[in-house]
């Protein structure tokens, strides 16, 4: 305990670090996982094309890579001086949308094609047709693999602190270098990743539930 104790605000800022990185990374890959699922399934080629080239690009390229191109070589081609925090970011929400839009694309496959057409046959836009008919089907299949993905997330931000970002993963060279057990350091730190993890997967378990509620209370309005 007194590694945590003796040390306990260097851990509570650590803990705030990666809940923040995990926190702002999940909201850009969720908004842009959900914008390249629709360029997949878009009919226009262009759109297709690109949304298709991410996916790829991201899913087949190395966490530590992207980070290594967000801290080097965007600050010196693009945006001299940007913040480390908004680098990390970027780095994590961008692969973590890759994977998130083909979990995504893959709940719009589970709603039946004829829907989509009768409602395009009814006049609806390609983006109402999405926003109105097929998304809210496809929520509740898109729920588990996206529980699964925001916590792959939580533990990928733990690069990020190899890159001058304070989170839990960081916090251990602090301490190893004032002398504190490692093994101890660890055992605090993998508590923290739990907490943060655990707490993802009760909100998506609280989430599948209540979809499975709604879907009986509409039955029974049925």
């Amino acid at each position: 305990m007194n590694v945590l104790l003796d040390n306990l605000a260097l851990f509570r800022e650590g803990f705030l670090g990666t809940l923040s990185l995990t926190a702002v990374s999940a909201v850009l890959a969720l908004v842009l996982g959900l914008v390249i699922a629709g360029f997949r399934v878009s009919p226009v080629p262009p759109l297709r094309i690109f949304g298709t080239l991410w996916v790829t690009v991201l899913r087949n390229t190395p966490l530590t890579l992207l980070f290594l191109v967000a801290f080097f070589v965007v600050p010196k081609v693009l945006f001299p001086g940007i913040n480390s925090f908004v680098l990390a970011v970027c780095a994590c929400g961008f692969y973590t949308s890759a994977f998130i839009a083909e979990a995504i694309r893959s709940g719009i496959n589970t709603v039946p094609m004829g829907q989509a057409e009768a409602a395009r046959a009814i006049g609806m836009s390609f983006t109402q047709t999405m926003r109105i008919v097929v998304l809210p089907q496809a929520t509740r299949a898109v729920v588990p693999p996206l529980s699964s993905l925001l916590i792959a997330l939580t533990k990928n931000t733990a690069i990020a602190g190899a890159f001058d970002n304070v989170d839990l993963f960081n916090i251990q060279k602090t301490l190893s270098n004032d002398g504190y057990d490692i093994a101890m350091i660890f055992v605090w730190i993998t508590i923290g990743y739990l907490i943060i993890t655990y707490a993802i997967n009760g909100l998506f378990r609280l989430l599948e539930r209540l979809f499975r509620l709604l879907e009986i209370l509409l039955e029974v309005a049925r």
